[in-house]
């Protein structure tokens, strides 16, 4: 008749069942180093099936895992877990990295506490290790160190326990001028991020309850004095088991010196705006709706302004020419600019403005705007028109009225047409300019003075408007009063005369 198993026996089993079935791992030690029984969490937190495959005691346990402290140094000799248990020690918490051996990646990290059950007499006869598996947790606490480190976001963090920064970032570094030693270990009293907040009072009864602390300016004590702007926001985080708060920072001076650059800046334009001798409006791009108007606007329109602003063009009734005010439109809508656009502007009183319109496409608070000059040429082309027909008077018959004559005439005109800037003005120009030039004054049209010089017409047509720019005239006509006011002949520009010696 087989023996019955004794009840320690069967107390064992019972336990061991009751072992078996929870989520931490537990490992059996014998006193004579053995390791007699590991439930399946225990053999799962070491990438194993059975219990032979962690090592029959406790030595061969050692020959095959490799254990690390978190800062990556081997556990020596005698300071494994199971070894300081076999010694009698009793530990509540020891925390390693455990890899097969042989292998210098981490696979798990343990969290390790020990256990001795005694006989009836007192003496141990069952050494136990209890193991939580700590790897995710501890994984992603090396990916929030490495993520914090790298934000370039400043931010702090601060233990809720006592209320000391325990971490901070680069970006608060660079941000304050603070070196990384001046901040870790410091109290929330000596390096205080919510000094000067908007709401401090709020926001400290927030983080004695560790509750989220919503956005709020403060100003930041700077280590080599003075002080800095800044958003600073709360959020409770636990890092390794402990209650923290995680603060932010956003640096608003870079912010707050770009508005006042704004605000002078539109300060400057709407000075500019108001006092340009032109008439000047500023209009949204897409439909040309008048956002302002200048003072030189309004006079030659007749409207008070407060009957401009907010209104459409097509409500006010400007463009004397509907087709040529769509089409101006579109121009704007589409390219945001347009070059001496001729058309007709109906004022308040009825009258038509003859004006060439020029626009440039702006960025405004309204969003797209396009600034819009008109000047009005009804005065311009009545003198150019005298100045036209009076040279076409003397050009008519010239046998008579020489070169000579006209460059006298012109000379009795400006007295100091050879001289000073006006000579210099000649000189500034190019040889070939010149040469167009001289036959422009002779009345030659661009297919003679193509012909005349062996140039293109395209070419002649860029000379010419070379000439007026640089003359700042917008016609052949005025273009030969230009020149003769100055004593041109179609010949080399007199010499400038240099200054006279003593």
């Amino acid at each position: 008749m087989p023996d019955l198993p004794s009840q320690e026996h069967a107390d064992q089993q019972q336990i061991r069942l009751i072992l078996a079935a929870l989520q931490d791992g537990v490992i059996l030690i014998e006193p004579d180093q053995r390791i007699s029984w590991a439930n399946k969490a225990a053999l799962r937190m070491h990438g194993v099936h059975e219990v032979a495959e962690l090592g029959a005691t406790v030595s061969e346990y050692r020959g095959r895992f490799e254990l690390r402290y978190r800062n990556r140094h081997r556990l020596p000799e005698g300071a494994y877990p199971m070894e300081r248990v076999m010694a009698g020690e009793a530990f509540d918490e020891v925390v390693v990295e455990v890899a097969p051996a042989g292998e210098n990646e981490t696979l798990w990290t343990h969290r390790i506490r020990s256990l001795v059950l005694n006989d009836p007499a007192g003496v141990p006869n069952c050494l136990v290790l209890i193991l939580n598996d700590e790897t995710e947790r501890f994984d992603a606490e090396e990916r929030f160190e490495a993520a914090f480190s790298a934000n370039p976001a400043p931010a702090v963090i601060l233990r809720l326990s006592d209320h000391r920064h325990i971490k901070v970032n680069r970006g608060f570094l660079e941000m304050t001028g603070y070196a990384e030693e001046q901040v870790v270990g410091r109290s929330a009293y000596e390096i205080d991020v919510l000094e000067g907040a908007a709401r401090r009072e709020f926001a400290v009864e927030r983080l004695q309850q560790g509750r989220t602390i919503p956005q709020m300016e403060a100003l930041l004590q700077l280590p080599g004095g003075g002080e800095k702007r800044v958003v600073v926001a709360g959020q409770p985080i636990e890092v390794g088991g402990t209650d923290c708060m995680l603060f932010t920072f956003v640096d608003i001076e870079p912010h707050k010196r770009a508005e006042e650059a704004l605000r002078r800046s539109e300060n400057s334009f709407d000075v500019a705006f108001r006092l340009s001798p032109a008439p000047t409006f500023l209009a949204l791009r897409a439909g040309c709706r008048l956002l302002q108007a200048n003072t030189a606007f309004v006079r030659e329109s007749g409207y008070p302004e407060a009957e401009l602003v907010g209104k459409w063009t097509g409500e006010l009734g400007l463009w004397a020419d509907p087709a040529a005010g769509r089409e101006l439109e579109r121009r704007l809508e589409v390219d945001g600019a347009v070059r001496d656009f001729a058309l007709q502007l109906r004022t308040r009183a009825g009258d038509l403005l003859d004006v060439l319109l020029s626009a440039e496409a702006v960025s405004m608070g309204e969003g797209s705007c396009v600034l819009v000059v008109a000047q009005n040429v009804a005065e311009h082309r009545r003198t150019e028109m005298e100045i036209a027909s009076a040279i076409e008077a003397v050009l008519r018959d010239t046998s008579w009225f020489s070169r000579m004559v006209l460059e006298k005439l012109a000379k009795l005109r400006r007295p100091d047409a050879l001289d000073g800037t006006m000579t210099a003005e000649l000189a500034d120009l190019p040889p070939r300019g010149r040469d167009v030039l001289a036959l422009v004054c002779r009345g030659m049209a661009d297919p003679s003075i193509a012909h005349k010089l062996g140039i293109s017409r395209n070419t002649v047509r860029n000379h010419i408007t070379a000439l007026y720019r640089r003359t700042g005239v917008r016609t052949r006509a005025a273009l030969v009063v230009w020149a003769r006011e100055r004593g041109f002949t179609g010949g080399p520009p007199p010499k400038v005369p240099g200054p006279t010696k003593d």
